[in-house]
């Protein structure tokens, strides 16, 4: 049986052969720091800031981060008005707003955008020209196709989410959205809706696909982590975090932790794909 002192001489002789940077963090960059960082922006993000944010803070208890949604363009436009330290996007800035704002651009993941019904519902494949024309409000009923004989319930996000871009611009064609949709706020509150709605449509972060709602193939290809990550699925995009100017001090630190191996890590667990 290992003594106490085995374990204390074994541990010892690691840190003599490595070095004692053998059982570093990635955290450690945190040790003795303090001040606040602010992130505001896409909610698909939430999640991995979220974490990343809980780890800093058990760290170092004077730093203190705050995270708030309201969307990539809210994210984009907050960080460029220095409202917040960090503003994430789905969507990667435009060059008009990276010269008006003078951003320093992130990208730190890669996220498909997966069209989703209820669970109840038989459709589990449609192509591009179906999507379209559903969105447009041209097909409005599932009996067109192949579901039951129901009047199709359109839900969609705003113009300032990431998600909303990317799934308007590569999956309709940037066709037109029916003034008839439902309007939601984030990943969360439409998979919350299209598992309450027998007759919905709609589109999350493929990370956020569980049991409560259904996944449909685009144009035959079927949504999921695999596909994304090999560039399969047409409805993907970057996750990303823009500072205005060049990030130093903790906001720098923060940045450089998200592609740390601990922040890809975290970047998997909570179902993106890591860009390293």
């Amino acid at each position: 049986m290992k003594t106490k002192s085995t374990v204390v001489c074994a541990v010892a002789l690691l840190i003599l052969i490595f070095g004692s940077g053998a059982f570093a963090s990635a955290l450690d960059a945190f040790k003795g720091e303090k001040g606040e960082i602010r992130i505001a922006g896409g909610t698909a993000h939430i999640p991995v800031m979220k974490e990343a944010a809980d780890r800093i803070m058990g760290m170092s208890p004077d730093i203190q981060i705050s995270i708030a949604g309201g969307g990539s363009g809210v994210g984009i436009k907050q960080a460029g008005e220095g409202l917040v330290d960090i503003g994430n996007s789905g969507r990667a800035p435009s060059d008009d707003e990276i010269r008006l704002h003078g951003l320093q651009v992130f990208k730190w993941a890669i996220d498909g955008v997966a069209i989703v019904v209820n669970p109840a519902n038989p459709v589990r494949a449609l192509s591009q020209d179906q999507l379209i024309a559903i969105f447009a409000g041209r097909i409005e009923n599932w009996q067109e196709v192949g579901g039951g004989n129901q009047r199709i319930n359109l839900y969609t996000r705003d113009e300032a989410s990431g998600t909303c871009e990317v799934f308007w611009e590569k999956a309709l064609n940037k066709g037109d959205i029916a003034p008839t949709a439902n309007f939601i706020v984030s990943n969360g509150a439409m998979k919350g809706a299209i598992s309450q709605d027998p007759y919905g449509i709609g589109y999350v972060s493929v990370g956020h696909i569980d049991e409560s709602v259904a996944p449909v193939a685009f144009n035959g290809i079927e949504p999921s982590m695999q596909v994304v990550k090999e560039g399969k699925y047409p409805i993907a995009r970057g996750l990303y975090s823009n500072t205005k100017g060049e990030p130093a001090g903790l906001v720098k630190k923060f940045i450089e932790y998200m592609f740390t191996d601990e922040g890809q890590q975290i970047v998997a667990e909570k179902g993106f794909i890591p860009v390293q």
